[in-house]
């Protein structure tokens, strides 16, 4: 064992001191977690070969190895600090087809890894060197289980040239620094402990063993503690919604979010938010984008790149950010690219099936007509409003054909001035690229219907954030489309998960502008925009800290050697991975955050949508079960975070869902028994019926009680103490339809005010009861019925003595 030391000299006076801690402090790692360096060693080590596709139970036996190894010193030597050969004698070499003399091979590989992860801190580096100049005892001292040599030989393949005065490995000296390690350092080197300082990201050995010995510690945490909970979630999806893929190697995306973080000047945490994550997701985008531009790209080729609005808003603010090349922010929307490329009315039909309601007004303001057919079809509505699905149903016969191409090829002229204003050159433009979040690709196919038949050659290229890919079969051989976030990179029922969830992106990505209806020449005509200025502002401020992400994130990607956007699949999982989090796993700030925004609909109406609603889904789970409340049709909007504000695991269990991993046989209910509940007339008379109590996957109880007009039932009694005498009651909802069937089905569900519900001998106190005798019942009002059934269903979570005599 060699230690560098200033000499004997040195350790003949007291000195002051600076002492770094060596990973994740003055070296990073260019890997999602530490144990990246485990991936990449099954990956050199030619395991990978042996035995494919296995790196996650490498990685795990490696842990296990280190752990088994630890405790075996610790029981022996006292202390748990070992050397990498130790570590790798406890690990299974047969199970990965080697033997016990591959040992060496398997160390060799893991430092092999280190070297090519590990990065010197341009941060650490430059306080090192001024410490250095200033005369300072300037070195290391690392709990590792490499020795001193090899932790030379890291520190100078990272930065070569380094020299130190001291360099402590705690392996060599079988102690850590929450141990003795400290106190070995101060003796050996003459320090005065007082007056030197020590450098580290761990509280406990770091921070808390400096402390311990007089040493004043400088904390550099790897990440707050919200970023570092935020990565765990992000690593916890990646593996959930990309379980094929190694999980750990990002070429440094991560290490690159935590650095940008580092040097960013704390701003609010609007600023924050699109800093962190959304920066990170839309960088990478930036890169995909550039990737489409240069694939379409060739001889003889004129590219024109155009991100749609509202939603491309932010990504053409980060090209402009990060490019020369010229791009235009063309503001198509779905309304006015289908009308336009109408040559036929069954475009209009599939774009009002899609309106949740409309009215005459805005059907005229849509279409710039009004037919007397059509305004006779509202005026058979109450308050002249249809949904858009009756209107869609009827139009073939409201409209003649005639007006409908009429209708088209006006705004099909005003549509293509427009963008011969925006893209300079459109009328050489051999390919036209349109970048927008996504998601079927219905501008681009409008778009290329339109160039038909005003006989455009120009190609069109899709460029999407995410892309429902089963909608491009039916594009034109000669145009294409792609995803970042494909089929590829998620499932088919992952990508439908986010895809539900995605309102929360677009508004946050979204212009402060209003929609586009139509055009003026180089003019463009908007809708009112119906969002509050203070969403607007929040929007805004997001956008800000996403642009700042995208503006630094190049050069310190280039100090630190970082390569994030290099392997395109790479970049797209964890781009997934990372808004995956956002929209599915928010955390308690996100919901705060974000909650009050509303969904600007944007189809026939200029109506707001929540975003969140967590009592419509306390109220779904109630009445129809966990799965059919997953399955929610809109509003809320974000329905991922409405579970979320039941709880972290209530959104966790709706990404299960999403993802295919929710076993109903598991979360669904099953028949655990019967009651007999009472049924009250309004003249006093009463009968029994025997109702099924069922039990859910989280212990709840669900009993459902239908009625109908006919019965004339005045009051529900429902005896608690026969199967949950003490219980948490979650709710009491009503559904409504004209048989029992749809009543069951029906999304529209609606809580019984908790006020209204008589608890007869039985001791409440908020959703907490506890019955006072077996005569106790819950007592629930019948309220007057406008259609035929109704049910009646009832959550418990049954506590106490229930629980035992259930169980």
């Amino acid at each position: 064992m060699t230690i560098a030391t200033a000499g004997a000299e040195r350790r003949a006076k007291i000195v002051s001191a600076w002492s770094f801690d060596v990973f994740d402090t003055f070296l990073l790692r260019a890997c999602a977690t530490p144990d990246g360096v485990f991936e990449r060693t099954y990956e050199l080590s030619g395991i990978s070969r042996i035995c494919p596709n296995v790196s996650a139970s490498f990685v795990q036996h490696r842990i296990q190895a280190e752990s088994r190894a630890r405790r075996t010193a610790r029981e022996k030597r006292g202390s748990g600090e070992v050397h990498i050969g130790e570590i790798y004698s406890f690990f299974p070499f047969r199970l990965f087809g080697l033997a016990r003399s591959d040992l060496n091979d398997l160390v060799e590989s893991e430092f092999a890894a280190e070297l090519e992860l590990c990065r010197a801190n341009p941060d650490m580096l430059r306080q090192y060197l001024d410490m250095k100049r200033a005369g300072h005892c300037v070195g290391f001292i690392s709990d590792t289980y490499w020795d001193s040599g090899r932790l030379a030989r890291l520190l100078r393949a990272c930065h070569p040239g380094l020299t130190w005065d001291f360099l402590y490995a705690s392996c060599d000296h079988g102690s850590s620094k929450s141990e003795t390690l400290f106190a070995t350092y101060l003796s050996e080197q003459g320090v005065d402990a007082g007056s030197s300082f020590h450098v580290g990201d761990n509280e406990k050995a770091d921070i808390r063993g400096a402390k311990r010995h007089g040493i004043r510690p400088r904390y550099y945490p790897q990440a707050t503690a919200q970023l570092a909970s935020r990565f765990q979630r992000e690593g916890a999806l990646f593996e959930l919604l990309c379980a094929s893929a190694p999980s750990r190697l990002d070429h440094g995306a991560r290490t690159l979010r935590r650095m940008v973080a580092a040097r960013s000047a704390e701003k609010s945490p609007a600023f924050r938010l699109g800093l962190t994550v959304l920066g990170p997701v839309m960088a990478a985008f930036d890169a995909f984008i550039a990737r489409r531009c240069e694939e379409v790209s060739g001889p003889g080729r004129k590219v024109a790149l155009g991100f749609l609005g509202r939603d491309g808003f932010l990504p053409h603010r980060i090209w402009q950010e990060l490019h020369d090349t010229r791009s235009a922010y063309l503001e198509i929307n779905r309304r006015v690219s289908l009308i336009a490329s109408a040559d036929t009315i069954q475009p209009l039909v599939n774009l009002l099936s899609k309106v949740l309601k409309i009215d005459a007004p805005t059907f005229q303001d849509m279409m710039k007509m009004m037919p007397p057919k059509v305004a006779l079809f509202f005026a058979g509505f109450p308050d002249g409003i249809a949904t858009g699905e009756a209107l869609a149903e009827a139009l073939p016969e409201l409209i003649d054909p005639a007006e409908i191409v009429e209708l088209a090829a006006g705004l099909r002229a005003r549509l293509l001035a427009y963008l011969r204003h925006a893209i300079p050159g459109f009328d050489d433009c051999t390919d036209l690229v349109l970048a927008d979040l996504g998601y079927s690709g219905s501008v681009q196919k409008a778009l290329r219907r339109i160039f038909d038949i005003e006989g455009l050659g120009i190609r069109v290229h899709g460029a999407y954030l995410m892309s429902l890919d089963d909608a491009f079969d039916d594009i034109a051989e000669d145009d294409s489309a792609a995803g970042f976030i494909s089929d590829l990179v998620v499932t088919p029922h992952v990508k439908r998960m986010l895809i539900r969830n995605v309102a929360l992106l677009e508004q946050i990505c979204c212009s402060a502008d209003g929609s586009v209806r139509d055009y003026d020449g180089d003019r463009v005509l908007r809708e009112i925009n119906p969002r509050p200025a203070s969403q607007i502002a929040l929007a805004g401020e997001i956008q800000s800290g996403a642009l700042a992400f995208a503006g630094s994130a190049g050069k310190v990607a280039r100090e630190f050697r970082l390569s994030p956007y290099a392997t395109p699949d790479i970049a797209a999982r964890w781009c997934a991975a990372t808004l995956a989090r956002l929209l599915l796993l928010p955390d308690e700030d996100e919901l705060a955050l974000l909650g009050g925004l509303k969904h600007d609909v944007n189809l026939g109406t200029h109506a707001l949508a929540p975003m969140l609603d967590g009592d419509f889904i306390r109220r779904q789970i109630t009445a129809r079960g966990l799965s059919a409340a997953c399955t929610s049709a809109a509003p809320p909007m974000w329905l991922a975070g409405s579970f979320a504000l039941m709880s972290p695991s209530h959104a966790y269990l709706y990404t299960l869902f999403g993802a295919n991993r929710l076993p109903a046989d598991v979360f669904e209910e099953s028949p655990g028994g019967s009651v007999q509940v009472g049924l009250f007339r309004g003249g006093g008379e009463a009968s029994l019926e025997t109702v099924t109590v069922h039990r859910t996957g989280l212990g709840e109880l669900r009993i459902r009680i239908p009625v109908s007009r006919a019965m004339g039932i005045a009051m529900i009694a429902l005896p608690l103490p026969k199967f949950a005498a003490e219980g948490l009651l979650h709710g009491v909802t009503i559904q409504t339809a004209d048989d029992i069937r749809d009543a069951a089905k029906s999304q529209d569900v609606i809580g019984v005010a908790a006020d209204s519900l008589v608890y007869a001998g039985i001791e409440r106190r908020g959703d907490h009861y506890r019955a006072e005798s077996e005569d106790g019942c819950l007592l629930i009002p019948v309220a007057p019925m406008a259609e035929d059934v109704a049910i009646y269903s009832v959550a418990i979570t049954p506590l106490g003595a229930s629980l035992k005599k259930r169980a």
